[in-house]
């Protein structure tokens, strides 16, 4: 019965938050490297920390650190969607955001490179989970993925509060409800695509650090390929890596072979989502054993995106 209140309430405090984005004009128009072509409300994934919110009051205020950074970062990341901060700004929120989580993960009690370890790869996926989020449904399906891998390991090594999962996921569906369409109410902003990057990081550290097992990073591989390699490729083009760009392999799919962009939204959560069954299987092999699983998957993802990218590249894009 919870789990409902819950839904209907998130689905009412998206409704609310419409209203107030209509009222203020927060909105994402669109422009050449968008791959949309009408004015959207803007900052709809803002429902993913109300999510945290009533969780966090509902348990008693557990996990407060996290909260906090959550809070930072969900703060200046709404800001910046409607005021444009200055990167010096949002950098410092983002460090001492990712250093509150890092508290609660018990990080500091740790030799000082399970530190630094975990700030790399914290700062990495939240910039990748908010570059990654460039057409409809993709946040949505691929936090689901996501989101479900690790209730179902949870149910097998209890590593968080299921609740924490359970309602952030709720918010992800209220979301998608929204944004999963060819036209889409809202999109997520910032706000939405780095508080759902950050709480999926929070409950991935808490695995890790739980089993001692870094397979489980995997839960995270198809945006990693996809960063990645579109990284590698800018730098070769000697291109600024911070700068908006349409060169994704989900924006050329869409953008120029002409794709379903809903279609491909599901299917990057779903390839996600089987091989990640296929982790959960092989985190219980032996160290070798995962280690060649490990890293077969990634030289076949890596194989199978560049051949890809350069199929429709050869094709569809003039340079």
């Amino acid at each position: 019965m919870i789990y409902l209140l819950v839904l209907i309430a998130l689905f009412i405090l998206e409704l609310v938050y419409f209203k107030v984005a209509d009222r203020f004009n927060i909105i994402d128009k669109p422009n050449e490297r968008s791959s949309h072509s009408s004015i959207t409300l803007r900052g709809g994934g803002i429902v993913f920390y109300f999510a945290a919110l009533i969780y966090f009051i509902y348990s008693g205020f557990q996990y407060p650190w996290f909260f906090i950074g959550l809070s930072m970062m969900t703060i200046v990341s709404f800001l910046d969607d409607i005021f444009t901060l200055s990167n010096k700004i949002r950098l410092l929120i983002h460090f001492s955001s990712v250093l509150l989580m890092a508290y609660q993960l018990d990080l500091f009690d740790m030799p000082w490179y399970y530190l630094l370890i975990g700030f790399i790869v914290v700062v990495g996926v939240i910039n990748a989970y908010n570059f990654m989020d460039g057409i409809n449904g993709i946040t949505a399906c691929y936090s689901l993925a996501v989101g479900a891998l690790l209730m179902i390991v949870n149910q097998q090594v209890d590593f968080i509060a299921q609740d924490l999962l359970i309602f952030s996921l709720s918010a992800v569906l209220v979301f998608a409800f929204f944004n999963f369409r060819s036209k889409a109410k809202c999109f997520a902003g910032d706000v939405g695509s780095v508080a759902i990057a950050y709480i999926l990081l929070f409950a991935l550290g808490l695995l890790i650090l739980k089993t001692g097992n870094l397979i489980y990073i995997l839960f995270l591989v198809v945006y990693g390929i996809d960063a990645v390699w579109t990284i590698v490729r800018r730098l070769s083009r000697k291109e600024n890596i911070f700068e908006a760009h349409r060169s994704h392999l989900y924006q050329f799919l869409g953008n120029e072979a002409g794709a379903n962009k809903l279609l491909i939204s599901f299917f990057y959560g779903a390839i996600q989502f089987g091989i990640g069954y296929m982790v959960i299987y092989f985190s219980t092999a032996s160290l070798q054993t995962q280690l060649i699983f490990s890293l077969l998957l990634i030289a076949v993802l890596s194989v199978f995106y560049l051949l890809l990218k350069n199929h429709i590249i050869k094709r569809h894009v003039k340079l």
